[in-house]
């Protein structure tokens, strides 16, 4: 009687399992991916049976496309954090487009590792919708930023924030081919990074979106 109370004592409220479950998920396919990515290996990080993960997320595709949405939630949240503190829009877009700060985000354990590889995974019945609504919902988190430089000043007026948007998150996702065959990838992504920011500046700006103009 006793061991059976104290099961139930530790036993985790039904929320808190399932975002222990989702936050498991989101480290194990970011690390491995979606096809070698193991539910016992999410179930084990957790403390919990395989048939628990299925009942909170009914099958591997679902947990993947709730991992991709956690994932995607965190990037956003992390943007709009930076351009809280005080950092013009030039700056945030400049520090997260950074070509090290890119090699390092795409590591095996970070996110854009497991953007990278939904990507690969457009075209599969189960999750291709929820490839396009990740994509969708980083392509709004970018265009905001855009509008909200705008309205400071610190990005051209005469851009669509909505078409900007997703020429950055094209130059995101195009990186795992440049990297495949283009030669001295690093100086040409550097390049890039440089040309993508100052397409989207003031005339009068600097690269990181101070104005040039005296006070």
């Amino acid at each position: 009687m006793t061991e059976s109370r104290s099961r139930t004592r530790t036993r985790l409220p039904a929320a808190e399992r399932r975002a222990s479950i989702l936050a498991a998920a989101t480290e194990v396919f970011s690390e491995t991916g979606y096809q070698r990515g193991k539910v016992s290996d999410i179930a084990k990080k957790v403390g919990v049976t395989e048939p628990v993960v299925f009942q909170n997320f009914g099958s591997k595709s679902a947990l993947y496309r709730a991992a991709l949405d956690h994932a995607t939630d965190a990037v956003s949240a992390l943007l709009h954090h930076a351009a809280d503190t005080g950092r013009t829009v030039p700056e945030v877009l400049t520090a997260f487009l950074d070509p090290a700060h890119m090699d390092h985000f795409h590591q095996p354990g970070a996110h854009g590792f497991l953007f990278a590889d939904a990507t690969a995974l457009a075209h599969d019945p189960e999750l291709g919708e929820a490839l396009r609504q990740v994509h969708q919902h980083f392509a709004d988190t970018l265009a905001e930023l855009l509008r909200r430089g705008q309205s400071a000043g610190d990005v051209r007026d005469d851009i669509d924030p909505h078409t900007a948007a997703w020429w950055l998150v094209s130059l995101l996702a195009g990186r795992a081919f440049r990297a495949a065959v283009v030669p001295d990838g690093d100086t040409l992504e550097a390049e890039l990074t440089k040309l993508a920011l100052r397409s989207l500046l003031p005339e009068d700006s600097t690269p990181d979106g101070r104005s040039q103009t005296p006070d």
